[in-house]
């Protein structure tokens, strides 16, 4: 649901502080509802976020928008595109405010060819990324809208955040219409 690896953004801080790093790895400051990358532009740099919480959609083009995830401190953004020479896939937009070290793609390409540390963790987050994602397909197919919306909730107590009725819907994969249904006899069995 919320996903993080703060040993990551450990790493990725002790870089962005050394001297080889430390005017090239910078540390940036995003408000709710700023946006971070745009669905369909060209990466032009990687970002590892520091603090706070972004939602990753992906609008179809019929205009609905899907979220796959919510990401935290320690989540990377960009690399896959930049790695597959692709146009970014997600939007990513702040929930909340969010501090993220902006890694330029010649910096990450440095690394990727000199850092087998920095390598061997990207490995291991991109394994991981295909795990959870076909561990939440298979939530998505196995557990009720009602038991996904009480997590959706909880996460959303437990961070302090605000997620409106249509990304609560748009990571659910149903309409708000639905999800209000769902809410009512949520709040009707209490």
């Amino acid at each position: 649901m919320l996903r993080t690896n703060i040993n990551f953004v450990h790493y990725i801080e002790s870089l962005a502080q050394t001297e080889a790093y430390t005017d090239k790895i910078t540390l940036m400051d995003y408000k709710p509802r700023d946006i971070l990358f745009h669905q369909g532009d060209t990466v032009t740099k990687v970002i590892v976020i520091a603090e706070g919480i972004t939602k990753c959609f992906i609008t179809e083009e019929n205009g609905k928008e899907y979220i796959p995830e919510f990401l935290g401190a320690g989540e990377i953004i960009g690399e896959i595109e930049y790695l597959g020479k692709k146009p970014i896939l997600c939007s990513i937009e702040a929930l909340s405010n969010v501090k993220a070290y902006i890694i330029p793609l010649s910096v990450f390409q440095q690394l990727i060819q000199s850092d087998l540390k920095f390598n061997t963790t990207l490995l291991e987050i991109e394994a991981l990324r295909v795990y959870h994602t076909s561990a939440r397909a298979s939530f998505q197919q196995l557990y009720t809208v009602e038991y996904a919306l009480e997590n959706l909730l909880a996460l959303q107590e437990k961070e302090q955040i605000s997620i409106t009725k249509e990304d609560m819907a748009s990571y659910l994969g149903i309409t708000t219409r639905t999800l209000n249904r769902v809410l009512k006899k949520m709040h009707e069995e209490e």
